[in-house]
């Protein structure tokens, strides 16, 4: 069996938010055809019941612990060396050495790294065949962060979005290929980078149809006569936040002078100060972390995806559409995704048009199914066939191959 080097920014395991999804269902991958050798971080103390899950699939793990205040203390010392904060969050010496130890051991050949946080430790080693999945344009996130504030964060996270953008270039010239979370954020990235366009792979999530499974029986988390709207998410991400807080400010009132019987509930773990004070406001309930979401979808008349800030394709709205759910999204949480016939709901940043879509489910006497929405996930989001030109990317890059062959990921190479 042959090995690879998997580093990757965060413990992939649980599959509980958006990016640990990904690299949970990589790292299976990976255990199913390769020695896994997995270089990862712990940011969540609760993580780390998990690893001897995660040891079981691997040949070797170095795991290492990123705390809050030692990640902020790498992040400054990168902006006096005018690195990427993200770089410097990353930066870890017992990490290197590990890597340095096993690539003279082991004598690998092949390495995948998730997330660009970890890139640099591949950067010394140009002899390594290196893909690198970005999920997303990571530097596109933090230019939309500084336009959505002010003063010195403006300035922070805009110089952020500069640097990221100039390393994410050269990860991509460097690297034998690159890997996005849609077409559609591939071409992104290649708009703006064309030199490595014939190396970059647009590869979607999946979704566990199995589990996300609308004909299931679950009880009700509603109170009796409640009309719901629902946000789901991980309530401590600065774009989920932001999100919760436009629907409630912008969307909401609009929704309630129309019906006192609407409820919106904000659904998640870790919610912030900022979310926990939306839950003062009349008919929004902020649950916090809840065991299940999938009875809070499946009884809510209609499910709300208002991000503003966004990248890539969003878990949450792939989850709800497996669901068979009317959807209240805006743009930014649609990218990536191709309308479809049948689809119910909204795609609009207009409050007034979301507000009217929200009340057009609501009216409704009990929640509707959108079965066209469950068909679309099925015919376009399987994990198996994702995973299998995900293999491929790293197979051709193993044997030095410049591009995807065509036979075997048609539709999924950016450029040419």
């Amino acid at each position: 069996m042959q090995s690879i080097l998997f580093l990757c920014h965060r413990l992939p395991w649980p599959p509980d938010k958006g990016d640990k999804i990904r690299s949970y269902r990589v790292l299976r991958r990976l255990a199913e055809h390769y020695r896994v050798y997995l270089g990862t971080f712990v940011d969540d103390p609760a993580d780390w019941q998990y690893l001897a899950a995660v040891e079981a699939l691997c040949a070797e793990v170095c795991v290492r612990p990123l705390k809050p205040w030692s990640a902020r203390r790498r992040a400054l010392a990168s902006l006096v060396r005018g690195e990427p904060l993200t770089v410097g969050v990353y930066r870890d010496r017992v990490m290197r050495r590990w890597i340095e130890r096993l690539l003279v051991k082991e004598k690998l050949e092949l390495a995948l790294c998730y997330s660009s946080g970890v890139a640099p430790f591949l950067m010394p080693h140009p002899q390594l065949r290196r893909v690198m999945d970005f999920v997303d344009v990571d530097s596109d996130k933090w230019r939309q962060y500084a336009q959505s504030h002010r003063g010195l964060k403006q300035i922070v996270y805009g110089r952020e979005a500069r640097r990221l953008a100039e390393f994410e270039r050269t990860v991509a010239t460097q690297f034998d290929a690159s890997v996005f979370v849609s077409k559609a954020e591939a071409g992104f990235f290649c708009r703006d980078m064309p030199e490595p366009a014939g190396k970059v792979h647009g590869i979607p999530n999946g979704v566990d149809a199995v589990y996300w499974d609308p004909q299931r029986i679950y009880s009700n988390p509603y109170r009796q006569g409640e009309r719901v709207v629902v946000f789901v998410g991980a309530m401590d991400y600065r774009a989920n936040v932001h999100a919760a807080q436009w629907f409630a400010r912008d969307v909401w009132p609009r929704i309630l002078a129309r019906r006192q019987d609407a409820r919106f509930y904000i659904v998640g773990s870790k919610p912030t100060a900022a979310v926990r004070a939306l839950g003062e406001l009349a008919g929004i309930t902020v649950t916090g972390r809840v065991e299940d979401v999938r009875p809070y979808l499946a009884h809510a008349h209609a499910v709300a995806a208002p991000l503003r800030i966004a990248r890539g394709i969003q878990n949450k709205v792939l989850e709800a559409l497996a669901m068979e759910k009317a959807l209240l999204a805006t743009p930014e949480a649609w990218e990536g995704i191709e309308d479809f016939e049948g689809r119910q709901g909204c795609i609009s940043d207009s409050p007034e048009i979301m507000a009217a879509e929200a009340l057009r489910w609501l009216d409704e006497a009990q929640s509707v199914r959108v079965p066209a929405a469950r068909a679309m996930i099925l015919s376009h989001f399987d994990w198996a066939r994702n995973l299998d030109i995900y293999q491929s990317v790293l197979c051709d890059a193993q044997n030095g191959a410049a591009h995807i062959h065509a036979a075997r990921v048609a539709g999924s190479r950016v450029g040419s």
